[in-house]
């Protein structure tokens, strides 16, 4: 999640900003005209100056997401020599101060002199943007960076990088600040003539990212997702700050990897695997059939994660629907006329991981997220089906609980219809209505516009009136919604709140949802801050992660981020969103009284337990806690919450789909033992909790 602060401009930042302004006015016309357009306008940047000038161009951000990228970058070409066969190990090391190592086995990096650029490979590869092995196919058939940014792009955005390359016997070294070398590569040492590979160490520029703290956790999910989809290697993930450490090897590779995604559900049958090579494009496949509702499937091309899918998609789609289909029609388990299946049938409750290999993949964009090749659909379906097809013969009994959960899965979805066309004509009967008591704004553009989701009739109500009416909509709800996770869509329709919801964003839901016709920019989910809040909030991410996903993939979904503490003294107020920032508040009232030293630091706290609700300090200081949203007035609201210009809110935001997934299984699933072990990992970070 992405935090979104907004603060009040400073008077003395207007004035100069006026200044400004009217200085540019008293600019010569001739600057301003078009007809000024010549050689010298046009800039040329040397070098990795580019990479350096506009760094989110080539890593997406310069925020968490663009940091963890570059670890991302480097370990991609230690995946690139697993791929080609060379490398068994890569170890990746956080150290004290955010300076990240990725170690590796591979053969290392050429140090030899580069025939057209007259200084060492090395050197080229690390300084020149669209260098290195993976464009000569003969020294990579297939590569995950290839579309990449490169580990250039790394050096450019660092403070300073150091390479080490064994090869040879012996130890190649350079170092780099900025992207640019300090000297040439050096030969610093020998080692054995058996040992190979390459060594990493760069620490992030300070001035491009605006914090460098590397998130283990975020680490080593992707670390984790690379070795379930290479089998062969072992990832070693050592953070050195607080001694935390985990190694990924998975001999099971996509079996195991289903398997962790459906830990917690009950699976129809074992683990269905299949590999092999067709038309020269290595598949590997796993998947099986679970007892919930929802359809996950993980492509990947590459070790690249295709989010949108591609023709490898379609192809492994097409071939599961028409050989399920066969199947079910030569064993006669569909009673003619009963009910027609169609593609959603035969995906409900079903979770794949489908890994290819692609000599030249044309990604669609600059996301390399979808695949384009077209001949790549039709290796996969003519793989996928020849498999399947042989599978089933050897295996009747697991097609026909298959089938049983897809003719389930048919009943399910024609009632679901029914129900939404239920919800389409009440709508159009009552004059496309909404929500009675939704207080919706007075500006129509989406873009414009955002509404406040908010738990309690009382919070609502101070909302209402402490919001400004122009852009900002409030929907209260009554009570906790249903958890879609444990049920099918036409229940989920019956709930009164969700209709609510769905009717008030306006885009649909599940396969008729259109964002499009969603009728906010921002849907910001306001909860307290409480147990019960949590859970509320976790319900309606659930929700959306489910039926309005979209939402959340174009980041339109926020959290909104009410105070726990008012601190005040005297005409003095302060609020404070956790107790930190309680205690700074209260350090600053103290010496304001010019207390001294020793008995600020010796009273700053003010613990209170969950069921105080205002606390008198020496001095005149009152800590009040707000357990609820509907405790604080609507100029409270206003101010701390729902101001655009003060307010802290947190963007939802999906990094890697595999683990959303298992997460939001383990806390909304039926099985307790999975979430008893989440938890007590998790209740570390409790004090300190951001949702």
């Amino acid at each position: 999640m992405t935090k979104v602060k907004s603060k009040k401009k400073k008077e003395s930042a207007k004035v100069e900003k006026e200044k400004i302004k009217k200085k540019d006015l008293k600019k010569s016309d001739n600057e301003f005209k078009t007809d000024e357009y010549s050689a010298e306008s046009i800039h040329v940047l040397k070098g990795l100056e580019a990479v350096r000038k506009r760094p989110a161009m080539y890593i997406g951000d310069t925020g968490s997401r663009g940091l963890h990228h570059l670890v991302y970058e480097v370990v991609d070409n230690s995946i690139d020599e697993a791929l080609a066969g060379f490398c068994k190990n890569i170890v990746v090391i956080i150290h004290k101060g955010n300076s990240i190592t990725v170690e590796d086995d591979g053969r290392g990096i050429p140090v030899d002199i580069h025939p057209t650029e007259k200084r060492s490979a090395l050197e080229v590869v690390m300084t020149v943007l669209h260098s290195g092995g993976k464009f000569d196919k003969q020294t990579y058939k297939v590569s995950g960076g290839l579309h990449g940014v490169g580990v250039s792009v790394v050096n450019a955005l660092s403070e300073w990088m150091k390479v080490e390359v064994y090869r040879d016997g012996k130890i190649y070294f350079q170092e780099y600040r900025r992207g640019e070398a300090v000297e040439p590569v050096k030969v610093v040492g020998k080692v054995s003539e058996k040992k190979t590979g390459t060594k990493v160490t760069f620490l992030p520029d300070k001035t491009i990212f605006r914090d460098i703290n590397f998130k283990f956790d975020t680490l080593a999910e992707r670390m984790m997702e690379l070795a379930y989809l290479n089998k062969e290697i072992t990832i070693k993930l050592i953070d050195e700050r607080n001694k935390e450490e985990e190694t990924f090897h998975y001999k099971g590779g996509l079996v195991e990897f289903v398997h962790y995604i459906d830990e917690s559900r009950t699976p129809l049958h074992k683990t269905i695997y299949f590999e092999g090579e067709k038309d020269g494009v290595p598949i590997e496949l796993g998947f099986q059939y679970n007892d919930s509702y929802q359809e996950n499937i993980f492509t990947y091309v590459n070790n690249i994660n295709t989010h949108e899918g591609g023709t490898h998609l379609i192809g492994f789609k097409t071939a599961l629907t028409r050989t399920l289909n066969n199947f079910a029609a030569k064993n006669n388990l569909i009673k003619e006329g009963k009910i027609t299946l169609i593609g959603d049938d035969f995906r409900e409750g079903l979770t794949a991981v489908l890994s290819i290999k692609v000599a030249e993949p044309q990604f669609e964009g600059q996301t390399k997220t979808k695949l384009g090749n077209s001949e790549v659909k039709s290796a996969v379906e003519t793989f996928v089906g020849e498999k399947l097809s042989e599978y089933l013969e050897q295996n009747p009994s697991v097609g026909k609980k298959i089938i049983e959960k897809v003719l389930r899965a048919a009943e399910s979805r024609e009632a679901a219809r029914k129900a939404r066309e239920l919800v389409r004509r009440k709508n159009a009967l009552d004059d496309m209505s909404l929500p009675g008591k939704l207080a919706d704004c007075s500006i129509k553009d989406p873009e414009h516009c955002e509404i406040y989701i908010v738990e309690g009739d009382s919070a609502g109500g101070s909302a209402k009136q402490g919001r400004d009416r122009r852009f900002q909509a409030i929907l209260p709800l009554k009570g906790k919604i249903i958890n879609v996770e444990k049920a099918r869509l036409h229940k989920v329709l019956e709930n009164e709140e969700i209709r609510a919801i769905v009717t008030a964003i306006g885009g649909g839901i599940g396969e008729d949802f259109d964002i499009s016709k969603v009728r906010y920019g921002k849907i910001i989910l306001m909860t307290d801050a409480d147990v019960d809040g949590s859970h509320i909030r976790t319900l309606l991410l659930t929700f959306f992660f489910r039926h309005m996903r979209e939402l959340i993939e174009q980041g339109k979904i926020y959290i909104a981020q009410p105070p726990l503490y008012r601190i005040k003294k005297g005409k003095e107020e302060y609020y404070a969103y956790d107790d930190k920032e309680r205690d700074e508040f209260i350090k600053r009232l103290k010496s304001n009284g010019k207390a001294k030293l020793e008995e600020i630091e010796e009273e700053q706290g003010a613990e209170m337990s969950e069921n105080e609700s205002e606390k008198k300090l020496p001095g005149g200081i009152v800590v009040s806690r707000y357990k609820g949203l509907g405790e604080m007035n609507p100029e409270q609201l206003w101010a701390t919450t729902m101001n655009p210009e003060t307010r802290t809110i947190l963007q939802v935001t999906i990094e890697n789909a595999a683990a959303t997934e298992k997460i939001f299984e383990i806390l909304m699933g039926d099985q307790v033992e999975p979430r008893r072990k989440f938890i007590e990992k998790n209740a570390k970070y409790v004090r300190n909790l951001d949702v």
